[in-house]
């Protein structure tokens, strides 16, 4: 029986400041909380019957069985799917020196929580293991950036900091590429296998104090050049653009 202290809880975690004291997030659905089952420590594990009875090897330090109803009251989404958890919140320690040796994502006050769960998704298929993000993003494990990962999250690690600190740190050497809309031709540069990518603010782009550390600005440019087309592009869409021709490079 799924007590209402109990769905309350689960409820408040829609909050950061109560995921905060509790150092726990909502994944909700089977593939998200498949993916992450087995990577963070599970807390609690509501399931339906037939989902636990499928999945009869669940490791969680407490399960419950639902109806379908007790899990809409307790699900934070309009079709619940079987299945909510909370788990932990990870906390890295990072290499000073990641940057000289792999490709990251710096992210400069990106706001938007669907935006941000699509970068880390986008992260994990090109590779990107880890992404910078300032003290002003979005929380990662709000749930609605949760629900965007796809389980990304499961192996994309993320590090909020100083951002403009974290990048002044950086040896000369270490390439800092941000995108600029008086940058360089992203097609026509020379790409690295190592650095710090930065994307910016969805409305305000990468701040002053942040672009005073990239040595490398590059433009994603539009077509047919000089034509009057958007302003401007979606920061997950313009991640992925950048993120394909480092690869593709590569």
């Amino acid at each position: 029986m799924l007590s209402k202290n109990k769905i309350k809880y689960i409820r408040s975690l829609e909050l950061k400041k109560y995921r905060k004291e509790e150092q726990v997030f909502i994944a909700e659905g089977h593939k998200l909380v498949g993916d992450l089952l087995g990577h963070f420590p599970c807390r609690l594990l509501l399931g339906t019957d037939k989902w636990l009875n499928e999945h009869p090897l669940i490791e969680a330090e407490e399960t419950i069985e639902v109806s379908r109803e007790e899990l809409s009251r307790a699900s934070l989404l309009k079709t619940p799917q079987e299945v909510l958890a909370l788990f932990e919140i990870p906390h890295y320690e990072w290499d000073p020196k990641i940057a000289e040796r792999s490709l990251c994502l710096a992210l400069d006050d990106v706001q938007d929580p669907g935006n941000l769960g699509t970068i880390i998704r986008i992260a994990d298929w090109f590779g990107i293991h880890h992404i910078f993000c300032s003290n002003g993003c979005v929380d990662a494990f709000n749930p609605k950036t949760v629900q965007a990962t796809m389980g990304a999250l499961a192996r994309v690690q993320l590090h909020y900091c100083d951002l403009p600190a974290f990048l002044q740190a950086q040896p000369k050497e270490v390439p800092v590429f941000g995108t600029f809309l008086d940058g360089e031709n992203l097609y026509a540069q020379e790409l690295s296998t190592n650095g710090i990518i930065i994307m910016g603010n969805e409305g305000n782009g990468i701040s002053t104090q942040v672009a005073q550390s990239v040595n490398r600005r590059l433009l994603i440019p539009n077509y047919p050049q000089g034509q009057t087309t958007s302003e401007s592009l979606n920061v997950a869409v313009a991640t992925a653009i950048v993120c394909a021709e480092f690869r593709r490079r590569s």
